[in-house]
């Protein structure tokens, strides 16, 4: 395999996973911010490629076109709208690099076809996860089909880190992990789990919160509505905390800084406590808007990098 072909591929494909967590970033700035309506079309936004940014540059009766289409409210507000068009942008500038990444996955039809067909895997999730979008603005933002589309980002994100750790396997086998604890590998195995557990709940959290918010209650008597769940949510956090730590510990303590395994270790402990910090003040500051995507990013992007050191405690010391 040629060197540059590789290091060109891992680039490209890093770059890739910076773009899926920057949609899930965007998408849930969307959904906390209201301003998934913003556009209420696709992939046209008020029937324009590029928005208006000005109410008097709509047709005088928007309104009945768009209530002759199902939509109630379609009250423009160039805020909600320029958010929403924001997070599309990011959508498709997603699409490209992965376009990119499966035509330099074809270096890898020799050494590993794997890589090749994972890459090409991803393209055609990343064409589905656009046409799932379309369908979230055209059901008018049901709660159940927003989350999917959500997870549906996860799973995008996980394939990619996949396909980008797998590409890079020839380096990996040369880390030395011989001093690691023997049961490091199935106490992030059981992270993982407890990660999708904490996931699953936190979206059912929000699916409650959704509703809470159409009920027009004010943001911060929303925690007064909560369901048992919340708390559930809430108080398995600790279990998560600590169990990751260790592992953060276990690894820090055995490399140095150029080792990707140390670096995903800091990363690891950087998003779990930011994660919780902000899962505190969605609990005690009344729900506060910003707090919202900043704890959904980072729930993903615990899963992300727990997957990530999995992957390489496998393939370390592996020369087989």
């Amino acid at each position: 395999m040629n060197p540059q072909a590789m290091l060109r591929f891992r680039t490209i494909g890093l770059w890739t996973i910076l773009l899926v967590y920057l949609v899930i970033m965007a998408g849930s700035i969307v959904r906390a911010s209201g301003a998934g309506m913003g556009c209420p079309d696709w992939p046209t936004c008020f029937g324009q490629w590029i928005p208006p940014t000005e109410e008097a540059q709509l047709p005088a009766n928007y309104h009945e076109i768009y209530a002759a289409r199902g939509y109630e409210n379609t009250q423009f507000n160039p805020v909600k709208t320029w958010t929403e068009y924001t997070n599309r942008l990011v959508g498709v500038t997603l699409g490209l690099f992965i376009l990119c990444m499966a035509w330099s996955s074809r270096h890898y039809l020799k050494s590993d076809k794997t890589v090749f067909f994972l890459a090409l895997t991803t393209l055609f999730l990343v064409g589905f996860q656009g046409w799932l979008g379309s369908v979230v603005v055209a059901s008018n933002l049901q709660p159940f089909k927003i989350t999917l589309h959500m997870l549906l980002a996860l799973i995008l994100a996980t394939l990619l880190i996949y396909t980008v750790t797998r590409s890079q396997r020839d380096f990996l086998t040369q880390l030395d992990v011989s001093a690691l604890p023997v049961r490091l590998k199935t106490v992030l195995m059981v992270a993982l789990v407890m990660t999708l557990v904490q996931i699953a709940m936190g979206t059912q959290v929000r699916e409650a919160v959704d509703g809470i918010a159409l009920a027009q209650v004010e943001r911060q008597f929303w925690r007064a509505d909560f369901p048992v769940l919340f708390y559930i949510h809430r108080s398995f956090s600790s279990i998560i905390l600590f169990t990751n730590l260790w592992i953060v510990w276990s690894i820090f303590k055995q490399f140095d800084k150029q080792n990707p395994l140390f670096q995903g270790a800091v990363a690891l402990g950087f998003v779990v406590v930011t994660g919780i910090l902000a899962g505190v003040s969605l609990d005690r500051l009344g729900m506060p808007a910003v707090a919202q995507p900043i704890h959904l990013l980072m729930a993903n992007l615990i899963f992300g990098t727990q997957f990530f050191l999995y992957l390489g405690l496998g393939y370390a010391g592996n020369k087989a």
